[in-house]
C-alpha cells in the first residue's frame, strides 16, 4: 500500500499510511478491523457521516439514471439545489456550481472583478483579504490567501490586486478608489479556528454597502450548518453580496457553490465542465434535506452543546497543555501552549485511534461529522484524554 502510493502518487501530502476500508457515521475502520473515531470528517467534508444510508441511496438511484450530461442542458437537481440554498440562506440570490472551494472562490473573484469593471467611472479590481486567511490552492486563491508562507516564489508571478489587512479594523485603512471587494472567512479555519467579532463584522458590512464595495464571505468550511445555522452569515446576521460554499455541501461528493445577489455574469463569462452535474447536485440536495431535518429536530444543537462541554472539560483539566477553547458549533479547536505540544498531541492521537487536525495558532482542530452521536463523542474524547494524560505526566 505505502510503496504503491509512493511510486505512483505525487507527494503533495505528508500522509499517515492507515488504510481505511469502511466507515459508519463518525467511526472509520482500517483493513485490520481497527476502529477510529473521526473528529475530522475529511477536513469538514463528510457532514452527514460516513456511509450515510440516505445519501448512499440517493447517489445510487441517481447513478442508475444519469451521472453527467453538461451545463448546455437543463439539470433538474441543480435547479432544485440552487432553490434550496436560497431558501435555507434566507437571501434572495442565484447559484453557480463548481467542484471545490478554490474554484468557488475563483468564480467569486471573477464576479467581483466584472462588477468593478462595469460599475463606476474607473476600473475597480483590488480585493482586500485578511492575514491568516485561507482561500484555496490555485494560483489566484493562493495569492488571495493572507499567509505569506503560501506565496512561495516557486509558483510566481502571481496575479496582482490583492491587499492584506491585519484585522477588521485595518480593512478601513486599506480601502482606496480601486477597491472592489473585501473577501473574508467569518471563522478562519486553517488560520486557527478564529471567529471574528459579530458587531465588528456587522459594522464592516454596513460600511462596505455604503461605499459600494462588495462583501465576499468564504463559507467553504463554515457553511451547511457547520456553525449551527445553514450559513455562518446567518449566525452573524449579515447578507453578503457573494457567498462561497463547498466541503460539507456534498457530504463527500466534490461540489462547490457561488451564491450571489448580483446579476453580473453573462453566458460565456464563466463555466465548469463537471460543476453542478446530476450526481453532485443530487448529493447536495440530500445533504441539505438531512441536515435541515437534523437541525429542526434539535439534535444538531444538542450535539454542539455536548461537544463543547467535553472540550471545556479537557481545557479545564489540562491547563498546562491548553490555553483556551476556540470556535463555534462543530468547528472547534483547543489552543495548545506551543507548537511542540500541538505536534505531539496530533501524532499520538492517531496512535490512540482518534483522528484530529492541526491548524494555525498552535491549534488542535475538530471538525467531526455533524451527525456524530454522543457515544462517539464520548469515546473519541476518552481516547484523546489517554494521550493528554501521558503528555501531562
Amino acid at each position: 500500500m505505502e510503496n504503491l502510493d509512493k511510486q505512483y502518487v505525487l507527494p503533495t501530502y505528508a500522509r499517515n499510511y492507515i488504510n481505511f476500508v469502511k466507515g459508519s457515521n463518525a467511526t472509520l475502520f482500517d483493513e485490520n478491523g481497527n476502529d477510529y473515531i473521526d473528529f475530522t470528517s475529511g477536513i469538514g467534508v463528510v457532514s452527514v457521516g460516513h456511509s450515510n444510508e440516505r445519501l448512499s441511496n440517493a447517489l445510487c438511484e441517481q447513478a442508475k439514471n444519469i451521472i453527467h450530461i453538461s451545463n448546455l442542458y437543463y439539470i433538474e437537481p441543480q435547479a432544485k439545489l440552487a432553490k434550496k440554498i436560497a431558501e435555507l440562506s434566507g437571501i434572495e440570490g442565484k447559484t453557480f456550481f463548481a467542484n471545490s472551494g478554490a474554484e468557488a472562490n475563483e468564480g467569486a473573484l471573477k464576479i467581483a472583478r466584472k462588477y468593478g469593471e462595469v460599475n463606476g467611472e474607473i476600473k475597480r479590481y483590488k480585493v482586500i483579504t485578511l492575514k491568516n486567511s485561507f482561500h484555496g490552492r490555485t494560483i489566484t486563491t493562493v495569492k488571495a490567501t493572507g499567509q505569506e508562507k503560501m506565496h512561495t516564489s516557486y509558483f510566481g508571478p502571481y496575479p496582482d490586486g490583492f491587499v492584506y489587512a491585519d484585522d477588521i479594523a485595518d480593512i478601513y485603512n486599506k480601502i482606496d478608489n480601486k477597491t472592489v471587494a473585501v473577501m473574508m472567512e467569518l471563522i478562519q479555519g486553517e488560520g486557527g479556528v478564529y471567529p471574528f467579532d459579530k458587531e465588528e463584522v456587522q459594522k464592516l458590512a454596513d460600511e462596505l454597502k455604503k461605499r459600494d464595495i462588495l462583501l465576499i464571505i468564504d463559507e467553504v468550511q463554515t457553511g451547511v450548518y457547520r456553525t449551527g445555522e445553514f450559513l455562518a452569515s446567518n449566525l452573524y446576521e449579515i447578507k453578503p453580496d457573494i457567498i462561497t460554499m463547498a466541503k460539507g455541501l456534498g457530504g463527500g461528493v466534490p461540489i462547490g457553490a457561488i451564491f450571489t445577489t448580483l446579476d453580473v455574469l453573462s453566458p460565456g463569462d464563466h463555466g465548469s465542465t463537471f460543476g453542478g452535474n446530476y450526481l453532485s447536485t443530487r448529493a447536495g440536495l440530500e445533504v441539505c434535506d438531512i441536515l435541515e431535518e437534523y437541525k429542526n429536530s434539535g439534535k444538531l444543537d444538542e450535539n454542539f452543546i455536548y461537544f463543547e462541554e467535553k472540550l471545556n472539560e479537557i481545557a479545564k483539566k489540562y491547563p498546562k497543555l491548553f490555553e483556551e477553547v476556540a470556535g463555534l458549533g462543530m468547528m472547534r479547536a483547543l489552543r495548545c501552549r506551543g507548537s511542540e505540544v500541538q505536534d505531539i498531541i496530533y501524532k499520538e492521537a492517531h496512535n490512540e485511534k482518534v483522528l484530529v487536525l492541526k491548524a494555525g495558532r498552535n491549534s488542535i482542530r475538530f471538525l467531526p461529522p455533524l451527525t456524530i452521536t454522543k457515544d462517539e463523542i464520548k469515546e473519541g474524547f476518552d481516547r484523546f484524554e489517554k494521550v493528554l494524560k501521558r503528555i501531562n505526566d
